[in-house]
């Protein structure tokens, strides 16, 4: 397929280059003149795409998306679709679908999971949208895909696809926030002298072996006692949005909300737990963990991760 993609961070641009060795012709876009893309500006990257265009968007969720997605409503025609595959919030998504609707866009929400690692493993896809516009991107959903028949799922009408991505989220905070108080405690004891050997011990056998552990023995061997890492763990917005989702469902929660509640604990102690969390985060998606690091003010709405 022929695919504009506009946002080319450290999730777009991996994406563009695994899209391109699977075969499909994209154009990139972004703002930053830095970024390698091969359109100055919005309506050049509209422009060079043949109608029926599709267009990916992948850049930091609220004001930024809801901007793109604006203009790309007035420059696209009838028959084109606008695939948002950021972080963006579960409930912005029909607003974006209607205001396309009405000039004949079709519009998915796509929830993306793989982080820096998906160039080379696949991305994971939850995907909301009308069947019809899901299978008209399919191929581009299989080419980001891991292969085999895991790692893509149409999720639902639009929004079901951030939802999804939301609570995978929210999860993957209750994990990562386990591994971390393991650690702490671990290393608090003077039985055990080989912290980052218990680890790794762990990644064969047990009933704990994941990926996120598997990072982190990995981040354990570039820093065994994790001196590089500061302390500090931003929530991506996804972990206050599925707490915010459960209350509304009235659905408990409470380790989801305890590991957001440890990361707003971070921001006060360099707390040897949230130094794994943030390694993870650094594992996976490429986050700082210098010492020194200072948050960036964007870096709660990024996207993918």
């Amino acid at each position: 397929m022929q695919l504009g993609m506009v946002g080319l961070g450290k999730m777009g641009a991996n994406m563009v280059q695994r899209l391109r060795a699977g075969g499909h012709d994209v154009v990139g876009y972004d703002r930053s003149p830095a970024a390698p893309g091969d359109a100055d500006d919005l309506p050049a990257l509209v422009a060079r795409l043949a109608a029926p265009r599709a267009v990916w968007v992948m850049v930091p969720a609220g004001v930024p998306t809801r901007q793109t997605i604006d203009e790309l409503g007035r420059l696209l025609e009838p028959g084109d679709v606008v695939v948002d595959g950021g972080n963006s919030k579960f409930t912005e998504d029909r607003a974006h679908a209607e205001l396309l609707a009405a000039r004949d866009i079709g519009y998915l929400d796509v929830g993306v999971s793989g982080g820096v690692w998906g160039l080379q493993n696949g991305y994971a896809l939850m995907v909301g949208g009308d069947a019809t516009q899901v299978a008209r991107l399919r191929p581009v959903f299989d080419t980001l895909k891991p292969a085999g028949d895991a790692g893509f799922v149409h999720a639902g009408p639009v929004g079901a696809g951030h939802f999804t991505k939301m609570v995978h989220n929210g999860i993957e905070y209750g994990i990562m926030q386990a591994y971390a108080e393991g650690y702490e405690l671990l290393t608090a004891s003077p039985l055990v002298t080989d912290v980052p050997g218990t680890f790794a011990s762990w990644q064969q056998g047990t009933v704990i072996r994941s990926w996120l552990l598997d990072l982190l023995v990995r981040a354990l061997e570039e820093d065994p006692d994790l001196s590089r890492v500061r302390g500090w763990a931003e929530d991506s917005g996804e972990g206050r949005w599925t707490v915010e989702a459960a209350i509304d469902s009235a659905v408990p929660i409470p380790v989801i909300a305890a590991a957001l509640f440890a990361r707003f604990a971070s921001r006060q102690d360099d707390s040897p737990a949230i130094k794994v969390v943030a390694a993870l985060r650094n594992q996976f998606g490429g986050h700082a963990v210098l010492p020194d690091a200072t948050p960036s003010a964007d870096s709660s709405a990024a996207a993918g991760c």
